[in-house]
């Protein structure tokens, strides 16, 4: 399959280097360009405009930080849209909008292409494995068009429904997070201050109905106050807003959300912002007495 794809960032270029693997011929594009070189290396052909990339390709994924960006890469005359094919698929796996999602799966339909909205879940961990959830909006025989090559990025793809409907799902994936991470933060603060073996604590309530992907994988990082990179903080409070503006929208409270986007508001503020967003333990870990407050405070 002939595939392009736009944007080589933190997930991105995992999910490219994923599909050169499985032996596809993929071109890409990234707007710093250096970072096409590890791609070249490995076989990749590089393209000098989005629309490059998406020219004579089966299926484009683009992969770009927000709403903007997207539109940045898939508009104009360099853009994706305009290197489009008749028939041809674009896999958007950014997380933006809904109602942008819609937008621009109506601009790719002008063209005689289908898209795609399919934002992803899984971190940098995910995407080097493969095992990224997908949630997929649009229509079923793109879906069925793509497929190929989203079962090389994804363990469990599933299509939500229409044009828009997969931000939706991520939007809500976002908001379970948010709480996941607070909670599980909050928590093993508490036994980082009591008098326990708070390794014991973690290991006892990851096989109760505590448990969970975040209480798992991200656990030990909380317990150790070190946050490697999976998912920066800044970016989860943007797909925070998105969550929060489309739920007020339609008249959906969503308090606890609202809450840790302040919290995360505060991290990118002391500049821990391209720390991966369980750090929203050091803000509990701070409350809790564990450690003094770093930053800029």
């Amino acid at each position: 399959m002939n595939i392009g794809f736009v944007g080589l960032g933190t997930m991105g270029a995992p999910m490219a280097g994923r599909l050169l693997e499985a032996g596809h011929d993929v071109a890409v594009h990234n707007r710093t360009r250096e970072r096409e070189v590890p791609l070249a290396e490995r076989g990749a052909r590089r393209a000098a405009t989005p629309r490059e990339a998406a020219t004579g390709a089966d299926v484009v994924f683009t992969m770009v930080n927000d709403t903007p960006d997207v539109r940045a890469v898939a508009e104009g005359p360099d853009g994706v849209l305009a290197g489009l094919a008749p028939g041809a698929t674009w896999v958007d796996a950014s997380t933006i909008a809904p109602d942008a999602a819609r937008d621009l799966a109506d601009a790719a339909r002008a063209v005689g292409a289908a898209a795609l909205d399919a934002p992803v879940s899984g971190g940098s961990e995910g995407a080097e494995r493969g095992t990224l959830s997908i949630m997929i909006g649009g229509e079923a025989a793109a879906v069925e068009a793509a497929r190929p090559a989203l079962e090389v990025l994804g363990a469990t793809l599933t299509h939500v429904g229409p044009a828009g409907a997969g931000q939706v799902a991520k939007a809500v994936n976002q908001v379970v997070i948010a709480g996941t991470y607070a909670a599980v933060a909050e928590g093993l603060a508490f036994a980082l201050a009591a008098d326990v073996d708070e390794g014991k604590v973690l290991e006892a309530i990851a096989g109760g109905a505590a448990g969970s992907w975040g209480l798992t994988h991200r656990g030990p990082n909380m317990l150790a106050g070190t946050y490697p990179l999976g998912f920066r903080t800044r970016l989860h409070r943007k797909d925070l807003g998105i969550a929060l503006e489309a739920a007020e929208a339609i008249g959906v409270p969503l308090p606890l959300a609202a809450q840790v986007a302040q919290r995360e508001v505060e991290l990118i503020r002391r500049g821990f912002g391209d720390e991966d967003v369980a750090n929203v333990a050091r803000l509990a870990r701070e409350a809790a007495g564990v450690d003094p407050a770093s930053g800029d405070d």
